[in-house]
């Protein structure tokens, strides 16, 4: 018998419906965490380096974690929306090669998942003060793994599967771009996922290489070829994305997350982010505390 097995799990962050106004106007945004709305009045816009979206009645979005976008509301939007962590066996994303926002139109079943998610998890929206700086994000971020903890096994459960029902609405043919993970050769799995899970230690291509038993330049081709980036560029993105998480879930320093992302010094850290991300680690954060809450 052949058995399948999810791979991806999705953690609650926050649920809540509201209702937005001009001030609902970020530029930049990128979340260690994915959002998912359904829109049920009003009008606005996302949009990211490939597409601007309009955000209408009848529809669901989402935005993948560390996707680049922008959101504003010229003058009122109603809106639904689910922000959730993923957690993967391989620490690979299910949307690792569909960074950009998505559409689908929303069905019923998507509204009473909604409604369901808000009744089950009621206190879990972020309308906790006009200023976001208020916050302490460790409290915060402490304060959600609380309440996940504090959930009975039969809520648990259930918001688990309702984000499960609710990502998948992303993961048709149509919408969603897959590429076959059994095309991609075992030993660029396995590189891939020793990346994810080691960050913070020595990942030069030499070594890369010698752990798949092969000449460096092959190895860079092939890993190129199948991921379609430079393994040094590859593991570059995945240690800022890693800063990214860290910087909104700790008070660590920017040396402390330099060093637990593998950077030398902060030097070049700053110079690697800035160069990926297009700020500066201190704009960043300081757009996180603006717009995430």
């Amino acid at each position: 018998m052949i058995k399948r097995a999810l791979k991806h799990t999705f953690t609650l962050l926050n649920v809540d419906h509201v209702k937005l106004g001009s001030k609902w106007n970020y530029k930049n945004v990128i979340s260690p965490y994915f959002r998912i709305y359904y829109i049920d009045g009003g009008a606005g816009e996302i949009w990211d380096s490939s597409a601007r979206i309009k955000l209408e009645p009848g529809f669901l979005y989402i935005i993948p974690s560390f996707t680049l976008c922008n959101l504003v509301c010229p003058h009122y939007l109603s809106q639904y929306f689910v922000q959730f962590f993923e957690e993967s066996s391989d620490n690979i994303s299910l949307f690792e090669k569909n960074r950009s926002i998505l559409r689908v139109k929303a069905a019923e079943i998507d509204i009473l998942n909604f409604a369901r998610l808000l009744e089950i998890n009621p206190g879990r929206g972020i309308n906790r003060s006009d200023n976001p700086r208020v916050y302490e994000k460790n409290i915060f971020y402490n304060e959600y793994r609380e309440l996940n903890n504090r959930q009975s096994m039969s809520t648990f459960t259930e918001t688990h599967g309702i984000l499960l029902q609710l990502v998948s609405r992303f993961l048709t043919a149509e919408t969603f771009k897959h590429k076959d993970a059994g095309q991609v050769p075992v030993k660029i799995l396995n590189a891939i996922s020793y990346i994810q899970l080691n960050l913070q230690h020595d990942l030069s291509v030499t070594n890369l290489a010698k752990r798949a038993n092969l000449h460096t330049d092959y190895f860079s081709r092939l890993f190129h070829q199948h991921t379609g980036e430079r393994p040094v560029k590859y593991i570059h993105e995945k240690r800022i994305e890693r800063a990214q998480y860290l910087m909104v879930t700790t008070q660590m320093t920017f040396s402390e997350i330099a060093a637990q992302t593998g950077f030398e010094n902060i030097f070049y850290f700053s110079k690697i982010f800035k160069k990926i991300t297009g700020m500066s680690p201190g704009n960043y954060k300081k757009q996180m505390d603006q717009a995430s809450f």
